[in-house]
Formats: structure tokens, sequence, C-alpha cells
């Protein structure tokens, strides 16, 4: 009962990582809830533990399969490549060492803007992708985060279900 407890503990503090993970995408967000998951259910070793693994894993996947679609499918529809993309997400880790917390976020938005408009040669144009681009992941992001805390949810109903009845 002991190890149970505090597997649970840790698995509680690993989802709330991963949620962080989702949110600043620095972190491996979704892997690591579903990993939690799978680590108290082998620990619980019950029905309780592997179902809500199963039904946590399936959101968690559902959640990044969203994500990877909805913001594919809009920089897609705006022609913008995949070149931006990696350019802002490399400024974004230049900036999360610049400016502590929200650098990640400025650092890819000025780095996608920048390579939009060395791309595009027109600064409203490369806004206006630039734009598409940011509301695109934010989009991606939500749903994954969505799905994450269902999954949490979840686990939390596992949680009672499994010591208190």
């Amino acid at each position: 009962m002991e190890v149970q407890v505090i597997t649970t503990v840790i698995s509680g503090l690993l989802i709330a990582v991963g949620i962080a993970g989702i949110i600043v995408p620095v972190l491996p967000g979704a892997v690591t809830i579903a990993a939690s998951l799978l680590i108290w259910a082998v620990v619980l070793q019950n029905t309780v533990g592997w179902v809500v693994f199963g039904l946590g894993a399936v959101l968690v996947a559902i959640g990044m399969a969203a994500s990877a679609v909805l913001t594919g499918k809009r920089l897609k529809a705006r022609r913008i490549p995949n070149h931006s993309i990696v350019v802002g997400i490399v400024v974004g880790l230049v900036g999360m060492f610049v400016i502590p917390v929200v650098g990640l976020f400025i650092g890819f938005a000025v780095g996608l803007l920048l390579s939009e408009y060395l791309r595009q040669r027109d600064f409203r144009q490369a806004l206006a992708s630039s734009g598409v681009a940011l509301k695109a992941m934010g989009v991606g992001i939500v749903v994954e985060l969505g799905c994450a805390f269902a999954a949490a949810s979840i686990w939390t109903a596992g949680v009672f279900i499994h010591f208190f009845f």
C-alpha cells in the first residue's frame, strides 16, 4: 500500500509536469502524462489502473494527433513553409534563455515574423501569415491541453476509486 501511495503522488506530479509541458512546449508534455499513467497502472496491478491508463492514453493520443492535424492543415492552407516554423522554434529557444518565462513565445513569434518577411518581402503579408501560424499553433495547444486535462481528470477519478471505494 505504501508503494502505491508514493507512486500515486509521483504520478500526480508527473501529470502536472506533462500539462506544463504542453503549455510550454520545451518539456515532453503528452508523453510524460502517458508514461505516468502507465507507471501508475503497473504499480497498482488492478483493473482501475489499467482502465485509467487505457482511457488516458487514448485521450493523450487524440490530443497529440488533433494538435498536429489542426496545425498542419491551417499552415498548409496558407502555404507557410516548414522552414519558417523551424526558424521560429530556433529563435524561440534562444529567446527562452534571453527572456525567462515568456522568451519562448516572444522569440517564436519574432523568428516566425522575420522568416516570413524574408520569404515574402512584404511586412503586411508576413504579419498576416505569422498571425495565422500562431493561431494555428495556439488552437493545437488548446486541443492537446483539453485532452490532457481530461486524462488528468480520469486519473483523479481513478485515484479516488482505488483508495476510497
